[in-house]
């Protein structure tokens, strides 16, 4: 089954208006990528920024996380509908700094992936295992466990992102014949619970540690359709090579 590749930046707590402005134009100067969607994850401050930036172009812009309530009193959080007022059709869900900085738990992960499909948002889901948990053996019991709680909330449509929490930030990165062992694991958990067209057509993307210099060996496994990048999509000259690799 072909799938179209996705290239995501996550810029975490990076970039301010200047960075994120000189970003777009060289992004936007070639005005499509064809072959390939790109999706730009800023901070919440930069989201008109990259919105007013990406205006007229292919690059779909989308919130780093969502509250599952469409409003109330919640201080510091985005909802759904205020992440698609600002121009957003992407939101990310139960990313691991998320999970690991501010105890978010499969179940509450599910509720914002249902929020940003009740609001008529694409979640992109993280799901990954921490290095002790590899250790000990337990990655795929992990991801099924996180995956599981994404197929009880029955939601029409969702990506994913595999990310090896130990491959993250640490400059480390999983072989490609990890990697592709964990996205061909998600691909038969698809399989069992949705069928075979749900599952050959939901993308997995690898999120752990991508850069110029391994997304190519990456990009042979059968089950890797593109990537979330983190360090490396700060920089316009890298990200764009690794749009290039992907076409």
């Amino acid at each position: 089954m072909s799938r179209r590749p996705i290239l995501a930046a996550n810029w975490k707590m990076h970039l301010l208006r200047a960075d994120a402005e000189a970003f777009c134009e060289a992004l936007t100067a070639e005005p499509d990528h064809p072959g390939v969607d790109v999706v730009i994850f800023p901070a919440a401050p930069l989201l008109g920024t990259v919105a007013r930036g990406l205006e007229g172009s292919a690059v779909a812009l989308g919130g780093q996380d969502v509250h599952p309530a469409a409003a109330g009193a919640h201080t510091g959080d985005v909802s759904a509908p205020q992440l698609l007022d600002a121009g957003c059709t992407w939101a990310l869900c139960g990313h691991s700094e998320r999970r690991r900085d501010h105890g978010e738990d499969d179940a509450l992960v599910a509720e914002k992936a249902a929020a940003c499909r009740a609001h008529g948002l694409i979640p992109l889901v993280c799901v990954g295992e921490t290095l002790e948990e590899r250790h000990d053996g337990r990655t795929f019991e992990v991801l099924s466990r996180q995956l599981g709680a994404i197929l009880d909330a029955e939601l029409d449509t969702f990506e994913l992102a595999y990310e090896p929490v130990w491959a993250i930030g640490t400059g480390e990165v999983a072989t490609p014949e990890v990697a592709q062992g964990a996205h061909d694991f998600l691909r038969g958990e698809l399989r069992d619970r949705l069928g075979g067209a749900r599952a050959d057509t939901t993308r997995i993307l690898y999120g752990g540690s991508a850069k110029p210099g391994n997304v190519d060996a990456l990009f042979q496994g059968d089950d890797i359709d593109g990537f979330l990048v983190g360090g490396a999509s700060l920089d316009s000259n890298q990200f764009s090579a690794m749009i290039g690799s992907l076409r």
